[in-house]
This record gives structure tokens, sequence and C-alpha cells, in this order.
């Protein structure tokens, strides 16, 4: 008999290459009048996001207000663009967000606390830092098309907002911050540089593999991390040769939509509960830090999560049933490690300039809700070792 378990997915996904084409049309129920939320400069110098506007216009969608945002968000970025959003007085039915997931944050973020009791702090929202405020009011609509493939955030029903002073990165949490409709047309990460698509990648690899040995892993998220760590592993490495290989970049979107699906029902565990606090004290972008402590969270969890990395070595290194559990689970560590080397992505604290004399701080903050979720129950002193090991 299966366990029970509860599944929570974005009430629509369109994806396929050119879908970004058909935003006037499947925009037009949620209102006539948008806030955009734009991650891409890029896109935006291209014309992209101008046709988008145009494509929305047509339809008789009218962008009210624009924000732009180029790192990843900030309580203050928060709370000033809700702010100016209010002061406006404009009626606005939904927000569109394009980007990476910083936008995508960015736009959850607003169109959570603009239907809130005014002049409320984002922080009081947050989990563990604030005064645990809860959502009252539905959000405004959110409608997600992500322009890199990785955070997975187009899936999730959280927003990640940072803070340097004080240092923290958490979380601003409602299953009705899901997306409504989420958008993913490939052509749109062709422009990523190198880094962005390698790290992005390894964000999502990092997921699929915590979601699948996380402590609230499900059989149905189990079988969508089965479908997207093939293809991720397949695309990666034939994005480093050919970035504009647009069957590579179709799979490492799909795989990165499942991730977010995974993450966001099943968990995370012992990577992403050290990102963040990477992220606050040493201002490394999530996907390197992600990607830097991928190889130190699987051997950390080998010994109990052995079955499940075996049947995942199975899968993706086709490695013969006789061989033993053990053997398997290093193979896929090996293959792993293998993969960041090729994809040039951080391996040790020292790569990204980070000191040792940071671990005592770092161990300290890698907790919260990720973590909780790793199958291994990690101690501070734990962490810490752990850290010292990649120095």
């Amino acid at each position: 008999m299966l366990n029970s378990y509860n599944l929570l997915f974005p009430h629509k996904i369109v994806f396929g290459v050119g879908c970004r084409r058909e935003i006037g049309i499947l925009a037009k129920p949620l209102g006539e009048r948008a806030i955009l939320i734009i991650g891409s400069r890029t896109l935006e110098k291209l014309g992209f996001i101008k046709q988008l506007i145009t494509d929305l216009e047509t339809s008789g969608i009218s962008i009210l207000s624009t924000e732009i945002i180029s790192h990843e968000p900030e309580t203050a970025d928060v709370d000033r663009l809700v702010e100016r959003l209010r002061n406006s007085l404009l009626p606005y039915d939904f927000v569109l967000a394009i980007g990476g997931g910083a936008a995508l944050d960015l736009g959850k973020a607003a169109a959570a606390l603009l239907t809130q009791t005014p002049n409320v702090p984002v922080r009081d929202y947050l989990e563990g830092v604030g005064c645990g405020l809860k959502l009252e009011a539905n959000p405004l609509p959110l409608i997600a098309v992500p322009t890199t493939a990785g955070t997975g955030a187009e899936a999730t029903k959280n927003a990640v907002i940072s803070s340097y002073q004080p240092p923290f990165k958490k979380s601003l949490r409602d299953d009705r911050m899901m997306p409504c409709l989420v958008l993913i047309d490939p052509e749109l990460s062709l422009h990523c540089p190198a880094k962005v698509t390698a790290e992005s990648g390894m964000d999502a690899v990092t997921q699929l593999f915590e979601s699948y040995v996380s402590r609230r892993h499900q059989p149905v998220t189990d079988a969508l991390i089965e479908q997207g760590l093939p293809l991720a592993f397949e695309a990666l490495p034939k994005l480093v040769r050919q970035p504009n290989d647009l069957e590579s970049r179709n799979k490492i979107a799909h795989a990165a939509l499942l991730s977010g699906i995974a993450l966001a029902n099943a968990g995370l565990g012992m990577a992403h509960g050290i990102a963040p606090a990477l992220g606050v004290h040493c201002r490394i972008p999530h996907g390197a830090a992600c990607a830097l402590m991928l190889p130190s969270t699987l051997r950390t969890n080998a010994e109990i999560c052995s079955n499940r990395y075996a049947r995942l070595a199975r899968l993706l290194l086709k490695i013969d049933s006789t061989v033993s559990n053990d053997i398997a689970t290093e193979k896929l560590i090996n293959r792993v490690e293998e993969l960041c080397e090729l994809l040039k992505v951080p391996r040790r604290l020292s790569d990204l300039g980070i000191d040792s004399s940071k671990i005592p701080d770092l161990a300290k903050d890698s907790k919260g809700t990720s973590m909780s979720g790793n199958p291994k129950e990690l101690s501070t002193e734990d962490v810490a070792a752990i850290l010292r090991n990649i120095a």
C-alpha cells in the first residue's frame, strides 16, 4: 500500500519552443492590467520583451508598471517595489515575471504582499526571522516565464528573499503563491552565458538529487525525478560544446521544471541548507553554491541512501544489477564530480575566494526548511567539518 501524500502544481503549464508567442491569449483570462517584472536585460536588448508586450497589448492587456531586477531579491527590494505599486493607486489584475529565479521570486513576493495589510514589511512574513505573519488575502495571480533553466521557481510556492544586515536568506511561503500560469519557451535560454547555464543547470540537478532522498519524497516526485535527471545529464555536457543546441536547451528546461515540482512537494537537503548561508555571508550566487555542495551532499548521505542512489546510478549509468549498491553509489558520485569538472563549476570554497575563517558562521546559519529534509541529521559541528573538508 502506498503512503498517503499530497501534491501541489502550477494551475497551468505551457511548454515548448515558441510558446511565448501565446502569452496574450493565455494571459487574457486573468485581466487587462499587469505588473511586469523583468530579470533579463539581454532579452530586453534583443527585443524579446518588446515583442512580448506587443503580444499582450494585441490581446487588450496593458502593462501599467515595470520593474527590473538584476540580483537576488532583498527585503528592501520587495518593500520598495510594493510601496511604489501601492502609491500608484492603479488597479492591477496580475503579475507577469520573466527572467531567472530572482525575477520570479520578486514577482511572487509582490503578488503576495500587494493584497495584504499595507505598510507591513516582507520580513514579518518570512520563515524564521519575522513576526510569523501569514498571508490573509489571496495573492494576485502570477504568470511565470523562466529564461534560465535551473531554479524551478516557476513551479514552487515560495519566494526566497535575502538580507545582508542582518544576514539571512529566507522564504515567504504559501500554497497560494504557486504560479497560476507557467510558460516555458526553451528559446528564451539560448542567450544565457555559459556560466549561468552551468550553474543554473547544476541547481536543477541538485534539486533533483535532494528531492529524491528527502525525508518527504513521494512516489509521484520520484517518477518525475527519474525522468528529469537523465535529461539533465544528457543536456548539460552538450551545452558546454554547443550552447545553441535547442534540443539540449529543451531538455534542461524540462528537467528544471521537474526539479521545481519535486522540491515544492518533496523538499530538499544539505546542499540547499548550506547554499543560503554561502549567499548572505559570502555573496555566492545560488547556483554556484549548490554546484559546490552537491558532491559533498551525496557523500554525506551515501551511507543511509545507498539503495536509492544505486537506483539512480543504474538508471543514469546503465550499471548492471549484479553490482553492489555501494559500488553503484560510488560510481554515481564520481560521475557527478566529472560533470562538475566538465562544467567548470566551483569545487572548493577557495575557488570562490572563501577563507576558512568564514566556516563557523556558515555552519551556524546552515539551517532551515531545506536542511530539515536532509536524510541524515547534521549538527552545526558536522556541517563545519564538511565545509573544512572542501576548504
